[in-house]
């Protein structure tokens, strides 16, 4: 019996740095993965924000840190600046986040069971008695505005710590196009509305058909219905996490998606 992907070309989406993991786990189940990232993460336009944020950590009551990026990017800030607090209890968006973080050496990490995304965090009850609460959001520059608004409205005080930004890279999309019109690219993985709208542009009118002809697997809905705004025939929304991803593409080209 074969592997499930064998055979079957995955275009991966995420930042080049960001893409390994989940590269290897489609490459182990027989994908020919295609790289094509479509963020590039850089450094925030305003270091000296952030910097004095960090000398003043042990103010803070919670930090939470919103995407893998943020963690890997805010811990390592941070650490180059000073030991890292260990007063403030730690919170972390979902699964992917927590594992960054714990990969750090931050071992304890207020995370959901179920969800990856802010209306998850805010539903556990640490997140719901927080009035008076001093709390430091890592995350990238002009990021979703769910998770803040939704402590400020239980009282909390919240502050951004944007520890870096996203811009679309300057990349050739031939070589891309090319595999599709060899038929060589069979679904598109897609961890952001962002990146979704920078590989939209990026493909340019030669690619946005062949973007919409193709199955593209989202890890929330609120991503596969931005794909499906931008007329992709099939979106799908996966469990969250690389694991829901190459579940949901396992089972699609099983026969057994809906």
């Amino acid at each position: 019996m074969g592997l499930p992907l064998s055979g079957k070309g995955v275009l991966v989406t995420r930042p080049r740095e960001r893409a390994g993991g989940l590269a290897a786990r489609l490459e182990a189940l027989g994908a020919r993965v295609l790289p094509f990232p479509t963020l590039v993460i850089a450094e925030p336009a305003d270091m000296r924000r952030l910097h004095a944020l960090i000398d003043r950590l042990d103010a803070f009551d919670w930090l939470i840190f919103v995407s893998p990026s943020a963690a890997e990017r805010g811990v390592s800030l941070i650490r180059a600046r000073r030991v890292f607090p260990p007063g403030p209890p730690v919170a972390a968006v979902g699964a992917g986040t927590a594992g960054a973080l714990r990969a750090l050496g931050v071992a304890e990490v207020l995370m959901p069971q179920a969800g990856a995304d802010s209306e998850s965090l805010l539903a556990l009850p640490p997140m719901q008695a927080v009035r008076g609460a001093r709390i430091a959001i890592f995350r990238g520059e002009g990021g979703r505005e769910q998770l803040a608004a939704g402590l400020r409205a239980r009282g909390a005080q919240v502050e951004y710590a944007e520890c870096y930004r996203r811009r679309r890279p300057e990349a050739d999309a031939a070589p891309i196009l090319d595999a599709w019109a060899r038929g060589e690219v069979h679904a598109v993985t897609v961890t952001s509305t962002e990146g979704l709208r920078n590989l939209y542009a990026m493909l340019g009118e030669a690619g946005r058909d062949r973007l919409c002809a193709t199955p593209v697997f989202a890890p929330h809905e609120r991503i596969a219905d931005a794909a499906r705004a931008l007329g992709v025939h099939n979106a799908q929304a996966t469990a969250p996490g690389d694991e829901g991803l190459v579940a949901a593409l396992c089972a699609w080209f099983a026969g057994s998606a809906p």
